[in-house]
């Protein structure tokens, strides 16, 4: 197996370094070797947060170079267009929560936020698009989109759903573990 690159995007607190967790103790757990690396923007202040994964037989660095990454799991759709140059041309997908959060430029008006992404991102690559954030309010638990997010890219990647369930029993805090599983089954079911 060639390696795999997965890059996880989004704006500080939104979990990209808890799903980041997430995926490598997955990758591990599978036999893999895993890197991963974690960039943080102004991470507090509502700045972007780029994490990679990268797993495979052997797997020499931890940064996935631009046009490199076969998945972009993003949970912000401005995030997702931000870092679109790091897929594949043909093979890579994106897989984005349908949700706006106003960068400090746009908020202080010195910039725009764009229109049409979800469209853009739909015509550069296979895009699933996913209301994570709605249905996590639906499931009283606002803070559990990462992770439904996350259940819509694993029906991608290859693993195993099971074995998701388990690495997430062991990953996230122990309160929060039945309403996390519950995320990622709802992620799951809505990706196509």
């Amino acid at each position: 197996m060639t390696s795999k690159n997965i890059m996880i995007v989004g704006v500080g607190g939104q979990g990209t370094l808890l799903t980041s967790r997430i995926l490598g103790k997955l990758a591990i757990g599978a036999g893999f070797d895993v890197k991963l690396s974690e960039v943080h923007g102004m991470a507090q202040r509502g700045g972007s947060v780029v994490t990679f994964v990268r797993y495979g037989e052997k797997v020499a660095e931890p940064i996935v170079e631009e046009g490199q990454a076969d998945v972009l799991i993003a949970f912000e759709r401005l995030e997702a267009l931000r870092y679109l140059h790091f897929l594949k041309k043909r093979t890579a997908m994106v897989i984005v929560n349908d949700w706006r959060i106003d960068p400090i430029t746009v908020v202080t008006g010195v910039a725009q936020y764009p229109e049409g992404i979800i469209d853009r991102l739909k015509e550069a690559r296979r895009t699933i698009v996913v209301e994570a954030t709605e249905e996590a309010k639906k499931m009283g638990a606002p803070k559990a989109f990462n992770v439904i997010v996350l259940g819509a890219a694993a029906k991608h990647m290859g693993f195993e759903k099971e074995d998701w369930l388990k690495v997430i029993e062991t990953t996230v805090p122990p309160k929060t573990v039945e309403i996390n599983k519950k995320a990622f089954e709802t992620g799951y079911a809505l990706s196509v």
